[in-house]
């Protein structure tokens, strides 16, 4: 026990000015692209001129009310898919851990899309139900997944029952949503198509003010959990012993990444991979500690997502690619290379 303790000590102990260079790093390399992206898109705006009143008025207002917001979300949605992904990788030991392979996007999106399709009404209400519809989405997926995780005990066996349940759950939320956009109407369906592929067009101030405040709440509870998820590496009974309480972690992870992997999912939909991949590659870079993987892979993920946005609007200016098709074509690769190496280690 004590020869486990102190392996802990050693791994996880990160020197403070080596955490200081890397949060730091990414900070400014965060910040960089924010001033890239907030003068990129198909009208060109300075945002040195906007802030300055030199600006054309129409210019200065679509700068305010949609440039803005949009990269606001981009760095909360992109900071709470990596996030997550850290976390439930330390929740369940589990490197491919991600709220899309595991469905968590999908349950959420499926029920944020019968809301759109069956009650959605107008004005405020409409948000707040979108909102509880992906989370309870998230929550009842996370909660299947963490009864597959307990009932096979860990192993090999169970990284791969999660991922096929994580496969099952997709397919059936991709039946479901068939279903829906079989009987909704032709407004509902370019609102369904649109928002399924992952997009950052829904960034408006009355939409984004609300979801940066519960985005934050959630990318809390997960920052309170970075010590006990250090724990947790060393097996349950070990952290035990030590003083954890592994049930009261995992109900406050399994919380906060549904909270945030729903707020995002009824904004955006389904932006896939950011949670494989900045963790996964983080982790190999860092190390496994979480006081300094998680807030590194929320600015990573934060990084990430705010230039493949720039990239979605700019690329083809004035159309735009949504953001999620380009996460996928970066992401599917990687993923199916994370499962290549592990066969050759098997």
């Amino acid at each position: 026990m004590i020869a486990l303790l102190n392996a802990y000590r050693y791994r996880m102990l990160i020197p403070v000015n080596r955490t200081t260079r890397v949060l730091a790093g990414l900070t400014a390399a965060l910040l960089l692209a924010l001033v890239w992206a907030a003068a990129s898109g198909a009208l060109g705006i300075s945002p040195w001129e906007v802030l300055r009143g030199q600006e054309d008025p129409f210019s200065v207002q679509v700068w305010w009310q949609l440039r803005l917001p949009r990269l606001l979300l981009g760095v909360a949605v992109g900071a709470m898919l990596a996030g997550s992904g850290a976390a439930m990788q330390g929740l369940f030991r589990n490197p491919l851990a991600d709220p899309t392979l595991l469905g968590l996007a999908s349950g959420a999106g499926l029920f944020v899309a019968v809301w759109i399709v069956l009650f959605q009404d107008s004005g405020a209400g409409s948000l707040y139900g979108q909102f509880a519809a992906g989370f309870l989405g998230a929550l009842c997926v996370c909660l299947i997944g963490f009864g597959i995780a307990k009932r096979q005990g860990g192993g090999s066996a169970a990284v791969m029952t999660l991922l096929l349940a994580g496969l099952a759950i997709n397919t059936l939320a991709g039946a479901g949503g068939g279903v829906l956009a079989f009987i909704a109407s032709d407004e509902q369906l370019r609102q369904l198509s649109l928002w399924g592929m992952g997009t950052l067009t829904n960034a408006l101030w009355r939409t984004t003010a609300l979801a940066l405040v519960l985005i934050a709440a959630a990318l809390w509870l997960l920052m309170r959990s970075a010590r006990e998820l250090d724990l947790l590496q060393l097996g349950e009974a070990t952290a035990h012993a030590a003083g954890l309480d592994a049930s009261h972690l995992k109900r406050r992870v399994v919380i906060a990444t549904s909270l945030g992997v729903g707020i995002c999912v009824a904004l955006t939909g389904v932006i896939g991979f950011l949670g494989l991949l900045v963790p996964h590659c983080l982790r190999l870079w860092l190390g496994p500690g979480h006081r300094l993987l998680l807030p590194a892979s929320m600015l990573g993920g934060a990084l990430l997502l705010v230039v493949a946005d720039t990239l979605a609007r700019t690329v083809a200016a004035p159309a735009e690619i949504p953001v999620g098709l380009l996460t996928s074509l970066l992401g599917g690769p990687y993923f199916l290379y994370l499962l290549m190496r592990r066969n050759r280690a098997c």
